[in-house]
């Protein structure tokens, strides 16, 4: 059986977690092979997430954050039994291709969504194909947002896009300040297929691409993708799964 891994962020409370855990664990009989703890916010476990992409490993977050939406809280009494009893679940990024103005090419992966964002006081002027379908001609906007199912309750909840299942096998195109047209609210569409996103004007209305927190700027033309080979195995407590998580945002949003 591997040994467990222990990685935290900087802060006070993470530092006084990790202590605490490891010694809970040198007194408890747990073996978890392959397993990772994380303990901190939801940008640090996509950030350790990435760092070990071609793992096989499972992670086990541990909020010490403000939100922590793909963490489990925290509970000293309770942490051993939590993990022994903790279901998982798999996720696969999107990936990002940019071509930039200069014609170089910049790949990136993201968990939560990519973001077209535009770069200067101009609105950006954007066109998007879904496969070989032109989805929009043009959307001038501030931007626009590709989001994942495990990111649809982030930044895309943030900009009235949909709440996706986790199960669903579909993403979220989602405006960011439509100016043209002004009623297009967005599209869910399958993962299968290729999402193609051009700017028209990359000179005069420059824009960045952003997987997660990783931006790349004066993008040009930006592929996003399902990438299906990468699989990272999250670990959720028995009553708080990350479908659970996403269903009670669902109901909020329909009664708020």
């Amino acid at each position: 059986m591997s040994k467990i891994q222990i990685i935290s962020d900087k802060n006070s409370k993470s530092l006084n977690i990790k202590k605490s855990f490891i010694k809970t664990l040198k007194k408890s009989k747990l073996k978890k092979p392959n397993l990772i703890i994380v303990i901190g916010g939801d940008g640090f476990m996509l950030q350790t997430l990435k760092k070990n992409r071609n793992s096989k490993k499972f992670f086990y977050g541990i909020n010490s954050g403000n939100y922590g939406f793909l963490m489990n809280k925290y509970s000293s009494k309770n942490l051993i039994k939590n993990l022994s009893k903790a279901k998982m679940i798999s996720i696969s990024p999107l990936e990002m291709t940019v071509s930039n103005r200069n014609n170089q090419i910049k790949k990136h992966i993201a968990i939560n969504e990519v973001s077209i964002l535009r770069q200067s006081r101009q609105a950006a002027s954007l066109s998007i194909n879904y496969g070989s379908k032109k989805l929009i001609k043009n959307l001038v906007s501030d931007g626009v947002l590709v989001s994942t199912p495990a990111g649809s309750t982030a930044y895309n909840l943030s900009v009235h896009g949909p709440i996706l299942g986790l199960n669903s096998k579909k993403l979220s195109i989602s405006p960011i300040s439509a100016f043209r047209p002004r009623r297009w609210k967005g599209k869910i569409v399958s993962d299968r297929l290729k999402i193609t996103i051009k700017n028209f004007n990359p000179k005069k209305r420059p824009v960045s691409a952003v997987a997660d927190n990783i931006e790349v700027r004066n993008a040009k033309k930006i592929i996003i993708r399902t990438n299906k080979n990468i699989k990272f195995n999250l670990l959720y407590d028995k009553n708080r799964s990350l479908q659970k998580k996403i269903k009670i945002e669902q109901i909020r949003r329909e009664t708020s």
